[in-house]
């Protein structure tokens, strides 16, 4: 068993940045591929960005390319996701997720999730 939690959340301009964390309550980092979804109102959870540890691979959706970056510090249980150039449209809540074996992009595959911190860019 995995347990995830985001902090980092908040309210920001457009064209600004933050910084989400997200911990594990063990070592989950050589086990499992780490992810970010989020999900705004009526919408379903989107892929944002994914970290497999094995190859310390990144993959990114592609409304985020360029202006997002995930990555993780392994002696700390803990991944992070660098938001920067943040649009109106990237207001969500951002969930941190974890699963065994590879990469996927379905929110469906993952099976461990945090309980979800709110983003809101305002324009």
């Amino acid at each position: 068993q995995v347990q995830l939690g985001e902090s980092g959340g908040g309210l920001v301009q457009a064209g600004g940045s933050l910084r989400l964390s997200c911990a594990a309550s063990r070592r989950t980092f050589n086990i499992y591929t780490m992810a970010w979804f989020r999900q705004a109102p009526g919408k379903e959870r989107e892929f944002v960005a994914a970290l497999n540890w094995s190859g310390v691979s990144t993959v990114y959706g592609d409304s985020v390319k360029g202006r997002f970056t995930i990555s993780g510090d392994n002696a700390k249980n803990t991944m992070y996701l660098e938001m920067n150039s943040l649009k109106p449209e990237d207001t969500a809540v951002y969930y941190c997720s974890a699963k065994r074996g590879p990469y996927g992009s379905s929110w469906r595959a993952y099976d461990y999730w945090g309980q979800g911190t709110q983003v809101t860019v305002s324009s």
